[in-house]
């Protein structure tokens, strides 16, 4: 009974290290898979709303699928003399609560209690740039928590209206979806498909 019970905890840990293992191999290095996109990973700086670095490392990770989705974006606006730059992606959850802590408020922030698509790797915030890597003007800054930074806000230049609306076209086109409250934040359509994960950067190969 005894070596019955040993063999079914070494079967379990053993199933836990293979989901862990599917887990790690589905999130991809955006970089290394999205010829020429830029990033700004600004949770890896200072540089953000919170003022603290919440990343270790300057890295962008989705899930397989939704890079190649957004692989197929930048593909598109490369004939257009455009491309994107990523300010962030996969996000995990533990990251997820240091934001909620500075700013618990669901429109901006996802509540980690039921976690975020970032924390699932299928969502991405970004921008577009010209073919020098500049950023193309847009209704605000990123992590602007301002009306201006609604979909729907209308007193902004033409020129950023209109490159909001580029944007949102060419990302709703190749399977992902804008919500109301930030212009740069999009999900994959079929986020729902994948686990929250709490994955640290460094245990991402």
């Amino acid at each position: 009974m005894k070596r019955l019970l040993i063999a079914l905890l070494a079967l379990l840990l053993l199933c836990e290290s293979r989901a862990a293992e599917i887990k790690v191999a589905d999130l991809v290095d955006v970089q290394k898979r999205i010829p020429g996109v830029v990033l700004d990973i600004r949770y890896a700086t200072t540089n953000n709303f919170t003022g603290k670095q919440i990343y270790p490392s300057a890295r962008c990770y989705l899930r397989k699928q939704t890079a190649d989705k957004l692989a197929m974006v930048q593909q598109e606006l490369k004939s257009q003399g455009l491309g994107l730059k990523l300010f962030d992606g996969y996000r995990p959850l533990s990251a997820q609560r240091k934001l909620w802590e500075i700013v618990p408020d669901s429109r901006y922030i996802a509540d980690p209690a039921k976690g975020s698509k970032h924390n699932r790797g299928a969502a991405v915030d970004l921008t577009l740039v010209d073919k020098n890597g500049k950023e193309l003007a847009m209704p605000t800054p990123y992590d602007d928590f301002t009306e201006k930074a609604h979909w729907n806000y209308q007193n902004l230049p033409q020129e950023a209206i209109r490159n909001r609306t580029l944007l949102r076209q060419i990302m709703e086109k190749h399977g992902f979806k804008g919500i109301s409250t930030e212009w740069w934040h999009f999900d994959d359509r079929n986020w729902e498909q994948y686990e929250i994960l709490d994955l640290d950067f460094d245990k991402i190969p």
